[in-house]
């Protein structure tokens, strides 16, 4: 990483994370130095449009982050999105995928990526659709050996009411949580106390998605780990101590309310424990780069249970992946810096097994 890298920065998105995505794009351009990096913004709209965003870095000395996805919805010039990461594709260029949620964090964006020909940061178009898919992930983890809450899932159509209030009584218990299969950030997750709001809750997450996950509720505390490298190495752990019922998105993003604790109040033996389930997680769901490895930990019972593999985790001031890493001795540039040249080396390693007929040496 010696030349001047061209990073296309790709945020906002069609999802219900777009805000999400404009407030972690601020706090990443706003690290990248420009000594090393020529920064192209590009914003992707509420409706699916591409736009360059050539007034993001003028909005941020000027509106901060709220200053983003108005620059999205302003006229710009769209851009075809595969004419541009093609074209990007002939120079020294990396972008990175801010785009959290589904057309972005679940190997859509992945896919355009690779059929382009263009270095990216994180996971690939597998790892990126195992993760982001609760169910998918859940199953994969299971069959890794990696405890987890009890669950169960239910599609779109299928019956609800008494029989699935019952099937709460039976398999979990009281209260659940019902979540969408395919979103992040808590956005379109519920607790449901009985059967009355298990309705309720249900039809919130068919509302973002085809299909949903029920899951017990676990009593513990909420510890996290940042996975970063190939191979993966894990970081110091984080704890959230949520303000709320829940760590929602309302306290994630909006009311600042929880408490953030890096490193995390554990034992060696608890960390050591957390960092190898972490990096099993990761390789699990087949995440390659980064992730942020969600537990539950019941002390004096089951001990740590896996929540979530998040493949983008979010960038924001108060996000847990760059803290636990600062916490590790790696400071919020470098991380980017590590990032990119990740995606540089990993492009180059494929690049060379692209074409090349199974079993026949590289001329």
């Amino acid at each position: 990483m010696v030349d001047r890298i061209r990073l296309v920065v790709l945020f906002g998105g069609r999802s219900a994370e777009h805000e999400v995505s404009c407030t972690t794009a601020v706090n990443v351009l706003q690290a990248l130095d420009p000594a090393r990096y020529d920064v192209v913004p590009v914003g992707v709209t509420h409706d699916g449009r591409w736009v360059l965003a050539e007034d993001a870095a003028k909005l941020l000395a000027s509106g901060g982050p709220a200053a983003l996805p108005a620059a999205l919805t302003a006229e710009g010039p769209a851009v075809e999105p595969l004419a541009t990461v093609a074209e990007e594709a002939a120079t020294r260029t990396v972008v990175l995928p801010l785009l959290h949620g589904p057309f972005g964090e679940d190997g859509t964006v992945q896919g355009l990526l690779e059929l382009a020909g263009v270095p990216y940061v994180g996971s690939g178009v597998l790892g990126s659709a195992a993760a982001m898919d609760k169910i998918t992930a859940k199953r994969l983890a299971a069959e890794a050996g990696i405890p987890q809450a009890k669950w169960f899932a239910l599609r779109h159509g299928e019956t609800v009411g008494a029989s699935l209030a019952a099937r709460v009584d039976a398999e979990l218990g009281w209260p659940v949580f019902v979540k969408p299969s395919n979103l992040g950030s808590s956005v379109g997750v519920s607790k449901a106390h009985d059967a009355s709001e298990l309705a309720d809750a249900v039809q919130l997450a068919l509302s973002y998605d085809e299909r949903i996950v029920v899951e017990e509720t676990v009593v513990g505390r909420e510890i996290e780990c940042g996975v970063l490298g190939d191979p993966p190495e894990a970081s110091l752990p984080g704890e959230i101590r949520a303000s709320r019922e829940f760590y929602d998105y309302e306290d994630k993003y909006l009311v600042d309310g929880a408490e953030l604790l890096v490193p995390a109040p554990v034992s060696a033996d608890e960390q050591a424990t957390v960092q190898r389930l972490a990096v099993a997680a990761f390789i699990a769901v087949e995440a390659e780069a980064m992730a942020r490895v969600d537990f539950f930990f019941e002390e004096g019972g089951r001990g740590f249970l896996l929540n979530e593999v998040n493949t983008i985790p979010g960038f924001t001031p108060i996000s847990m992946y760059p803290k636990m890493w600062e916490a590790s001795g790696v400071p919020y540039a470098e991380l980017i810096d590590r990032l990119v040249g990740l995606a540089v080396e990993r492009h180059a390693r494929r690049s060379s097994r692209i074409g090349r007929p199974r079993g026949l040496p590289q001329q």
